[in-house]
């Protein structure tokens, strides 16, 4: 399963070429022009990164930035043409994962997007917990197992806050598509499933917890 980035840009020209770079590397590529798009595309779709805009129509990239931040810890590259330290400052500490300067060339900004990911699967790997998400599968120390792709978003997206707490109806508003065949048991069922997968890899761990009339959290404890 290929990495899901989401470019925000309004300049076409630019934001084509990156899009051709992105999938050229094997990345899904979307493209959005308004900022007023961003946050809700976000919480429905749960792209793994966004390459956001500093100016642009409807909604400016640090406003967009705060709000992604209330909700969501996506990796966030910031693009600007402002080049002042202060700018740069003022970027990060919004919450952008990184900042890159216009003019820049494509692989440059590819470049940075394989750091970002080179570097978030090395964190996974000194959890002894690695997905991989091309495969579906699941890794602690030696042993691998195969997750369904459900399995998989919901371990994803629990694994991506630990310690988080999230209500099943939260879950089923970020992960399942058809909302007319989801219920509480149905996430309830994957959810048991998983953590038995999870077992068989780790029988001294649970990864994922359930919290009494809250929801589901992921622990590395």
């Amino acid at each position: 399963m290929s990495k899901h980035i989401l470019v925000v840009e309004d300049e076409m020209d630019m934001a084509s070429v990156i899009i051709k770079f992105l999938q050229k590397e094997g990345y899904q590529a979307d493209h959005l022009v308004n900022g007023m798009n961003v946050v809700p595309y976000v919480r429905e779709n749960n792209p793994d990164m966004v390459i956001l805009d500093l100016m642009l129509p409807g909604m400016d990239g640090l406003s967009i930035c705060k709000e992604l931040r209330s909700f969501s810890d996506v990796p966030i590259i910031m693009v600007t043409a402002k080049t002042s330290e202060a700018e740069r400052l003022i970027g990060l500490e919004t919450g952008a994962d990184d900042y890159i300067c216009k003019p820049f060339s494509a692989m440059e900004l590819i470049m940075r997007v394989h750091v970002y990911f080179r570097r978030f699967d090395r964190q996974l790997q000194q959890t002894g917990l690695v997905l991989h998400e091309d495969t579906l599968r699941l890794t602690y120390q030696d042993n691998t197992i195969d997750l369904t792709s459900i399995e998989f978003a919901l371990l994803k997206f629990l694994h991506s806050k630990p310690g988080t707490i999230y209500s099943r109806n939260y879950i089923m508003d970020n992960i399942y598509k058809d909302y007319r065949i989801v219920s509480d048991r149905t996430v309830d069922s994957h959810i048991r499933n998983l953590r038995k997968k999870l077992k068989q890899l780790a029988p001294d761990k649970e990864f994922v917890q359930s919290v009494y009339g809250a929801g589901y959290r992921y622990s590395d404890e």
